[in-house]
């Protein structure tokens, strides 16, 4: 038995939340040190629920440990039925939650005041994280308190940072709304397979794998507004099998002139490339032309000449002709905001058998092929997801909250909700 492959029973022990934010998550000491010990896990379950996304890199090792589980001669059940029974499959995992409710206090939220950065809670172990959700006042009129300030810039200015097994730079560092669907600062509720905003709240079921640990911060950069963070966050227990990479979101903005190219993503390490979020705004009203920009991939060594190539930039999201029918909501790509007046187009793409993998290092970039001048100013920022050999976040540093406001205009979605 390796060092990682050690008992459940001795995964439960060593398991425990360790809240660090001034509220008591008062998780009772049942919920901390089960008493019963947990039998090893299925392996070819465990691998099951992250094959979909290709979180284990599609080795092929994995995929051959997996089916060399399954009984001899196959046991008469096909690949089909065991897919359709999918959601029927008993796994030996031990199910928890990371929140903000205060058991003993009976509140709901965390507060982030302006300028603060707070640690929403950290939990020592081994699992995975299989849906993440939260939401939080301050970008829309709050009827329990009308007098406070409302901007929906705090969807901007609100960074979300995860860390894994105890990397000094976090995994995932971006602004909230960049992360789940709302880095326009506007709200369109849409879901998607794997994030999305839904109706006031944000969502995300990317797995998110840690050996020994994961913490979860959050930090308030605007001026103006206070928040309250509603925030739950629902992970499995087990030991993972080998292969399995770490999760990463690395968010780029930035204003472009027009002929420069629009990075998305550059890591280094072994892992692969799983989609991501990007959202642009042209500086004219009615321009649209920055979707001409087709993709550029750098892989290992094709690093001065891309390996591969697209045809436009809509095309990579799989629409067309300036996604020409409008909005759309896909489980694995969409467009979930297209306003030609304001220039302004939201876009997300997931890969699973799709995605681009690497062995060393990659680069991910938009470059239009129009001379320049045929190209006007734009806006964009986008959050890329991969997964990594190494929990070290590799993305660049936040910029300042002005930085970070790069919109030439903010669509005003407020609205009646509660009366």
């Amino acid at each position: 038995m390796t060092s990682r492959q050690i008992s459940c029973q001795e995964r439960s022990n060593c398991a425990e939340e360790l809240f660090t934010n001034q509220h008591d998550m008062n998780h009772s000491p049942e919920q901390r040190r089960p008493d019963n010990p947990r039998p090893n896990m299925d392996r070819r379950g465990f691998v099951a629920s992250l094959a979909a996304l290709g979180a284990t890199a599609a080795l092929p090792d994995i995929a051959e440990a997996a089916e060399s589980n399954s009984p001899a001669g196959g046991s008469g059940v096909s690949s089909q039925t065991k897919s359709a029974l999918r959601m029927a499959a008993l796994r030996d995992e031990m199910t928890r939650q990371l929140t903000t409710f205060n058991l003993k206090q009976k509140s709901k939220t965390l507060p982030v005041r302006r300028g603060k950065r707070v640690t929403i809670g950290e939990v020592k172990g081994e699992g995975y994280i299989t849906q993440f959700w939260m939401t939080f006042p301050g970008w829309f009129w709050q009827h329990w308190n009308p007098k406070a300030p409302i901007n929906q810039s705090i969807l901007k200015t609100l960074i979300l940072r995860i860390y894994f097994d105890s990397a000094e730079q976090p995994s995932v560092a971006t602004p909230v709304g960049d992360f789940f669907g709302a880095g326009l600062c506007e709200i369109a509720s849409f879901a998607s397979l794997y994030f999305g905003t839904s109706s006031g709240g944000f969502f995300c079921k990317w797995p998110m794998p840690f050996r020994k640990s994961f913490r979860v911060e959050v930090e308030n950069l605007d001026a103006e507004i206070d928040t309250d963070v509603f925030c739950n966050i629902l992970y499995q227990l087990a030991p993972l099998p080998e292969g399995v990479g770490y999760f990463h979101a690395q968010f780029n903005t930035g204003f472009n002139k027009g002929p420069d190219p629009v990075q998305i993503a550059e890591v280094k390490g072994r892992g692969h490339y799983a989609g991501c979020l990007l959202y642009m705004q042209g500086e004219e009203r009615n321009y649209l032309s920055f979707l001409e920009a087709p993709e550029y991939v750098y892989i290992d060594d094709d690093w001065e000449t891309p390996r591969m190539t697209g045809t436009g930039l809509e095309d990579y999201f799989l629409g067309g002709w300036y996604f020409r029918e409008g909005t759309l909501a896909g489980p694995y790509h969409g467009v979930p905001i297209k306003d030609t007046l304001n220039a302004s187009v939201a876009m997300y793409r997931v890969h699973e058998n799709d995605a681009i993998r690497f062995t060393q290092r990659l680069k991910f970039a938009f470059a239009n092929p129009w001379s320049p001048d045929r190209l006007k100013p734009f806006c964009f920022s986008s959050v890329a997801f991969l997964y990594l050999d190494n929990p070290e976040g590799q993305s660049p540093a936040i910029p300042s909250a002005k930085e970070l406001m790069c919109w030439y205009r903010i669509r005003n979605t407020d609205h009646q909700s509660i009366p």
